[in-house]
């Protein structure tokens, strides 16, 4: 058990690692695909079966797989110029500085109390397995903030939208007009050719 774990981690750190210093976006998500698979190997050491099998399934048959076709789909030097990521540099050098303080102050001021462990640590019943726990826990004693996380990422869901879309003055949104497109007739949008045999459209 100690080899497995020690193995996953090294593993896992070093995939982390690559996903930020790779240069290479398609082989950053590769990676980022290998740590998610050994994640999923610590937490089947730890005795959380659901959570591993739920971290393959969604994030790396779905959230994982989404950035993979959206990477080799898109083309950043074409869509992204150097005055477009210069616009953001700056604020991301502060917020980098700002999440390195905020590890380094837990890191070397952490501590718990004696309680600590008995308030984290959540009875099993013998008559129910994991999964069954795992739900009771979230959607009982931690229900609110399992409801708060879903709003942080909403949250981010919607500030991504918002920095991906191109913006144009105050043509910022793309938009249909639902009025013109149910106001329009079969002469407006349906044109017919007649073809003669073997000639083509001319």
């Amino acid at each position: 058990m100690e080899i497995l774990f020690y193995l996953f981690s090294g593993i896992l750190i070093s995939c982390a690692v690559a996903v930020v210093c790779v240069r290479n976006t398609l082989y950053s998500v590769l990676f980022l695909i290998m740590a998610f698979f050994n994640t999923g190997g610590l937490f089947l050491l730890a005795g959380a079966e659901f959570l591993a099998m739920i971290l393959v399934i969604v994030y790396v048959g779905a959230v994982a797989v989404l950035f993979l076709f959206v990477v080799m789909m898109l083309d950043a030097s074409q869509t992204q110029s150097n005055q477009q990521l210069n616009r953001y540099r700056w604020g991301s050098i502060g917020a980098a500085c700002v999440f390195a303080f905020e590890l380094i102050v837990v890191a070397f001021q952490w501590t718990h109390g004696s309680k600590a462990v008995d308030r984290v640590a959540f009875p099993l019943p013998k008559y129910i397995g994991n999964t069954e726990a795992l739900g009771e826990l979230l959607y009982t004693h931690y229900f609110y903030i399992f409801q708060i996380s879903g709003l942080i990422l909403l949250t981010a869901m919607i500030g991504a939208i918002v920095l991906t879309l191109p913006g144009d003055g105050h043509r910022f949104l793309r938009k249909q007009n639902v009025k013109d497109q149910l106001r329009r007739s079969k002469k407006d949008t349906l044109t017919l050719k007649h073809v003669d045999f073997r000639q083509g459209i001319k």
